[in-house]
């Protein structure tokens, strides 16, 4: 009995230093109680390019051609015959509407024939000076018969300028009864239908108005400090305009045109026209459309991505990563073109800079590159 005492005792002692020895490994493998593990922070990267970047100005503009004519009567007649289909297109010299000109071709002919009495007339009457020059040089005649046929010349000389004077009138008068079309362009909606009578008068019903279509501007205002880059635009071939129809995705390419002579005191605006050729009728008088102006084209400019820059409290700044690390850079930018900034100051080119997840960052923290996510949600 004493025996098994002491080997059970052994056991004991045995099991319980295995015990110990295994503690004492373990606590010896554990990290130190409160050291956090190294902290890597996981960013969309971006590169920063030195390239040719555009100056440009994005706003809206309105359609407007070139030429525009309203077609009003000019005589009170009553409308014969409509010769164009509405909204048609129509070329210069076309015949676009007839009135009722009996009246007129009457009156035509009278003063045609008053022309022509007054006409003979005046040869009678120059007839009569050289028959008394003949008698006069004989002395058959007297010197007065001889002077008053020279006024009777005289008399029927200017009759004749009056009376051919009406005529041509008379003449210019029945030209107004045959509309034709002064200018090339889409016309209109005819105002007044056949059967009806033309009115005179500045609020008289105009016959249709002509819009050129092709070529045609587009107006629209700019801050007046573009101006001095508007206007050396009128002669830079970089330069161009672009305008796209609202709703469309048809662009339409034009150049600056017209410089109107002076600022908007009340917005510091200046309106500006540009000429389209507009041969397939994308833009459309009256509409609006997205018009984006290129000045010009500034050769090896520094830019980011418009993601990188943060704005601090002592302006912009960027993360700009290297050896996996990020830290802190200020820069001063200028414009944003395309989705890049331009850095004015602060990087050379050829960084990496963070473009998203700069919100978990601080100066000097490790990072490591993750994809972009580049669909919605």
């Amino acid at each position: 009995m004493a025996v098994s005492r002491f080997n059970i005792l052994i056991s004991m002692s045995i099991v319980a230093g295995s015990l110990a020895c295994c503690s004492i490994s373990s606590f010896a493998q554990a990290p130190a109680a409160g050291a956090p593990p190294e902290r890597i922070v996981p960013v969309v990267l971006g590169e920063v390019k030195r390239s040719p970047l555009p100056v440009r100005i994005d706003t809206i503009g309105t359609v407007q051609p070139v030429i525009s004519v309203t077609l009003r009567p000019r005589v009170e007649s009553q409308i014969t015959e409509i010769a164009f289909a509405d909204g048609a297109i129509v070329k210069a010299g076309d015949v676009l509407v007839r009135l009722d000109q009996r009246g007129i071709e009457a009156q035509i002919r009278q003063s045609a024939a008053t022309v022509a009495r007054t006409t003979a007339q005046l040869e009678q009457a120059q007839r009569d000076v050289s028959r008394n020059e003949a008698l006069a040089a004989n002395e058959f005649a007297s010197k007065v018969n001889l002077e008053n046929s020279r006024t009777a010349v005289a008399t029927f000389t200017a009759q004749l300028a009056a009376d051919q004077a009406a005529l041509d009138s008379l003449r210019v008068q029945q030209s107004y009864y045959t509309i034709i079309a002064p200018i090339s362009g889409r016309v209109g909606v005819a105002g007044i239908k056949v059967g009806n009578i033309a009115k005179t008068g500045d609020g008289s019903v105009p016959f249709a108005i002509i819009n050129q279509i092709s070529p045609i501007y587009v107006a629209f205002s700019v801050p007046q400090r573009f101006l001095p880059d508007i206007r050396a635009a009128l002669n830079d071939p970089s330069a161009k305009v672009e305008a796209t129809f609202q709703g469309s995705k048809a662009v339409a390419n034009g150049k600056i045109a017209v410089i109107d002579n002076a600022v908007d005191t009340t917005s510091g605006t200046v309106t500006v026209r540009a000429l389209f050729e507009n041969a397939n009728e994308t833009l459309w008088p009256g509409s609006l459309c997205t018009v984006r102006v290129t000045l010009k084209v500034a050769d090896d400019v520094v830019t980011a991505p418009r993601e990188a820059v943060q704005t601090g409290p002592k302006g912009s700044l960027v993360f700009v990563v290297a050896d996996g690390v990020a830290k802190l850079n200020p820069v001063k930018i200028g414009r944003t073109v395309d989705g890049r900034t331009e850095i004015v100051e602060g990087l050379k080119g050829g960084e990496t800079v963070v473009t998203d997840g700069q919100i978990q960052l601080t100066n000097g923290v490790k990072v490591e590159p993750k994809p972009a996510i580049t669909g919605a949600p």
